[in-house]
């Protein structure tokens, strides 16, 4: 690549070997099929049993649940070869990243026994519902209800933005247990699509991600036993959301470097290769000095990601720091992919250019995951 980076502060040789099959997975199954997945807003779902079988799907759970053993760096290198590739269309980082992980934490010993092994083979997809359509970052006031019916819970409520929402097999619902108690009131519950008054709506059609299967998810009168509760009790909901957004918000971090890192190299060889007024446009000084600024803002954004990353392998980063990594990141991967397409002109902004493409992309990194305005809001407290 011609983007000098230097080789990450946690990489091993195992985590390159399991970078190149990562990367030739993702080259042969998911590049030659972008056009096509954006155009039926989901990519196809034997895509996870197939990273099942290579061992790509919830790299950091334990063997003794079916999967990798591995730690976080193992679940970044996916991430940064995902982004590398030029693929948004595949929600590996919920399944793997986030729904796993809260199925690992809260989830009784049976459960975990009964789910995990089968998502690390991809025969169950995750997914992860938060988000309402009156409510976006203020999850204290969900209006989705589960209340407690003997050995069971009655869910009723929708869900929006909800990536894997077509292909999920597993939803973890944030429901209010107690309506009164605000924050105290969330609970966390498994729900089974295949149960009985679950539904799900239409596939969005958004400005970026256009191969991912973002959907409406309803909830009817959904029956599904009390076991599927995460934790030991009741309204325990809101500390778990916000004992697991750390990891959300580095993983968010983790593709926003990687991407910015792609969009420079993108550009590079796309100025070196075009001619304006008889020579490379990368001659031009404007070109240049646009091109040392954004080599530049990807030097820092590793340097800090790395740190992050290190920080986390030890159990050490915490709520502030994972919010100043998401807001840095994603604040510069949209500067930068913006600069990028600039230097395109014209094709910058036809979609056939993946530069196009990624500028679409990285625009929601500021939105999902809390917002910037959220980020800032958290790392303000600590001051």
């Amino acid at each position: 690549m011609p983007l000098q980076t230097q080789k990450s502060s946690w990489s091993t040789t195992e985590l390159e070997d399991l970078r190149e099959l990562a990367r030739s997975f993702l080259q042969k199954e998911f590049v030659p099929n972008q056009e096509r997945w954006a155009a039926e807003k989901k990519l196809d779902r034997e895509i996870w049993t197939k990273a099942g079988e290579l061992g790509l799907l919830c790299l950091s759970i334990p063997e003794e649940y079916g999967g990798g053993g591995g730690t976080f760096a193992h679940e970044a290198v996916l991430y940064e070869e995902q982004a590398r590739a030029g693929d948004s269309a595949w929600g590996v980082t919920v399944h793997s990243g986030i729904v796993a992980h809260y199925l690992l934490a809260y989830a009784s010993e049976e459960r975990k026994r009964e789910w995990l092994p089968k998502m690390a083979t991809g025969e169950l997809v995750g997914a992860v519902a938060m988000t309402e359509p009156g409510t976006g970052s203020d999850l204290q006031n969900i209006k989705t209800r589960a209340v407690r019916d003997g050995d069971h819970y009655v869910i009723n409520g929708a869900k929006t933005f909800i990536t894997n929402g077509f292909h999920s097999d597993l939803v973890v619902v944030a429901c209010k247990t107690d309506p009164d108690a605000g924050a105290q009131g969330v609970s966390l519950i498994v729900v089974e699509t295949d149960t009985p008054g679950f539904r799900r709506g239409r596939v969005l059609d958004k400005a970026g991600l256009k191969g991912q299967d973002t959907a409406e998810l309803f909830f009817d009168d959904v029956r599904v036993p009390a076991a599927n509760l995460l934790g030991d009790a009741e309204g325990q909901g809101f500390i778990q959301l916000m004992l697991q957004l750390p990891q959300e918000r580095l993983i968010i971090a983790v593709t926003a470097v990687a991407g910015l890192e792609a969009a420079v190299n993108l550009t590079i060889d796309y100025t070196k290769e075009r001619t304006a007024f008889g020579r490379p446009i990368f001659n031009f000084q404007n070109t240049k000095f646009k091109l040392a600024e954004a080599a530049t803002e990807a030097a820092v954004s590793r340097a800090f990601l790395d740190q992050c990353i290190e920080r986390h392998l030890r159990g050490e980063l915490d709520v502030q720091g994972a919010a100043m990594a998401k807001l840095w990141t994603t604040e510069r991967v949209n500067k930068v992919v913006d600069d990028c397409l600039q230097l395109f002109g014209g094709y910058g902004y036809m979609t056939e250019y993946p530069i196009a493409r990624a500028w679409a992309d990285v625009r929601i990194s500021r939105i999902f995951g809390g917002t910037s305005e959220i980020m800032k809001e958290i790392i303000s407290r600590t001051l």
